[in-house]
């Protein structure tokens, strides 16, 4: 029934509500368990996205693009971080709900059986490109060079005490964690926690730093779960602050504090050089080369994720994914890199090319 209405045009829906007793003609219910009813002008529904902030400038920039040339509308694209996106992707099936989620980190187990108790039980993932995540600050502030072994002593809620116990976070200066950073209070503007890029800033960079600390090293291979409480644990003291999921408003709010360091997607450094400029990570610049051949220490790749079940309900969805992996986009020489984003290597990308591909053969699947 669900795969039947899905396909019909608007007379022969008219047809089947009046068979059924439908009163309601804005709707028809699939009948199918956490699905939501599916909308008879489902075919003028646009795109809904939703998501990760450090993706949204790249899914808004095909967004436009797509639906000035390919005579679909313009899909929506909403940032909520990547937590909140994949909640509101979990909703459910149906036209009005998020066809897609951007991410900047991979999707939790946890995630997919939430979208699996609500019926979304086909998802599709497609890799963009890569993001560094950046330790910047104000022009007019000093300059930073910081290993991830600082970063966690600097950030972690509890550190080491030196007698084989826990304390907490003492350090107030960047100069009492180590003689070679600035004399400057700490104080970072951070994602919150439903941030994928606070996600992938404590697994590649506090954690990483953990493991250079020989009592938590040791702490991770006689219990992993305590250690990464440990390294994964913000400090809640003040020191950092949650700033929304928003990097533009950290990047405002760094030119007018050149006191702090905020932490935030290379994509946002590029496109506010002339105000911030980015931390060196052990001695490695935060540059576009660096981080595509892997010197650069806090890279990660960022993803969007497709509702499979939604590619015969919103026209354009599978055509939407095959644009944002067009080598016009995302190649070595694709528009999308004057916006920041690091291309995939080629043959990753070509891969991504076949995934969009078959979705497309899927459309009708369903």
């Amino acid at each position: 029934m669900f795969q039947f209405v899905s396909r019909l045009s608007g007379a022969a829906l008219l047809l089947l509500a009046a068979a059924c007793g439908q009163s309601d003609l804005s709707q028809l219910d699939t009948g199918a368990p956490g699905v939501k009813p599916v909308p008879a002008i489902a075919r003028n529904q646009k795109i809904k996205i939703v998501g990760s902030s450090t993706v949204a400038p790249f899914s808004r920039t095909v967004a436009e693009r797509f639906g000035a040339v390919s005579g679909f509308p313009t899909p929506i694209v909403e940032t909520t971080g990547t937590g909140g996106g994949f909640k509101a992707f979990c909703e459910g099936v149906g036209p009005i709900s998020p066809s897609i989620a951007n991410a900047s980190r991979p999707m939790k187990e946890s995630e997919r059986e939430l979208c699996a108790k609500a019926g979304v039980t086909a998802i599709t993932e497609v890799e963009l490109g890569y993001d560094g995540i950046v330790i910047a600050n104000s022009k007019l502030g000093p300059d930073f060079d910081i290993t991830k072994e600082q970063l966690y002593l600097s950030l972690a809620k509890e550190i080491p005490d030196g007698k084989g116990g826990f304390m907490p976070n003492p350090y107030k200066n960047w100069k009492e964690v180590s003689p070679t950073l600035p004399d400057e209070p700490i104080m970072v503007l951070g994602p919150p926690p439903t941030s994928g890029t606070r996600d992938a800033f404590v697994e590649l960079g506090m954690e990483k730093g953990a493991e250079a600390i020989p009592q938590l090293k040791a702490l991770k291979a006689s219990d992993e779960t305590a250690f990464k409480e440990r390294a994964h644990t913000v400090r809640t003291d003040g020191v950092w602050i949650d700033f929304g999921e928003n990097d533009s408003a950290i990047v405002q709010s760094l030119v007018k504090s050149p006191e702090a360091i905020g932490i935030l997607g290379f994509s946002f450094l590029e496109q506010n050089g002339d105000r911030v400029k980015g931390a060196r990570l052990g001695g490695v610049d935060a540059t576009f080369d660096n981080i595509v051949d892997g010197h650069y220490g806090l890279a990660r790749i960022m993803f969007f994720y497709v509702k499979d079940q939604n590619l015969p309900l919103v026209d354009g969805l599978a055509d939407f994914v095959t644009a944002s992996v067009d080598e016009g986009a995302a190649g070595e020489d694709g528009y999308l890199l004057e916006k920041g984003l690091i291309p995939l290597h080629a043959d990753d990308l070509v891969k991504q090319q076949e995934i969009a591909r078959q979705l497309e053969t899927k459309v009708h699947t369903y």
